[in-house]
């Protein structure tokens, strides 16, 4: 069923939604999507790169410190 006032949204009789049959909206949509999840995966991807390097640090400090015993 159309739903009054909206060109491209339609109400699903079985479960009642309403759905947006736009395909450039509905493309434009998955687009962001994609955008976020990259954006969420180099978030990531960075976070795991400085606790690499803080674990590097710490190891070289340790290094020095054990050399200066010496």
């Amino acid at each position: 069923m159309k739903v009054s006032g909206h060109e491209n949204l339609v109400r699903d009789t079985n479960s009642n939604a309403i759905i947006n049959t736009n395909i450039t909206e509905y493309k434009a949509y998955l687009s962001r999507i994609k955008i976020r999840q990259r954006e969420s995966d180099l978030m990531r991807e960075q976070v795991n790169e400085i606790n690499s390097l803080k674990k590097e640090l710490r190891e070289i400090k340790k290094l020095i410190v054990d050399l200066g015993k010496k």
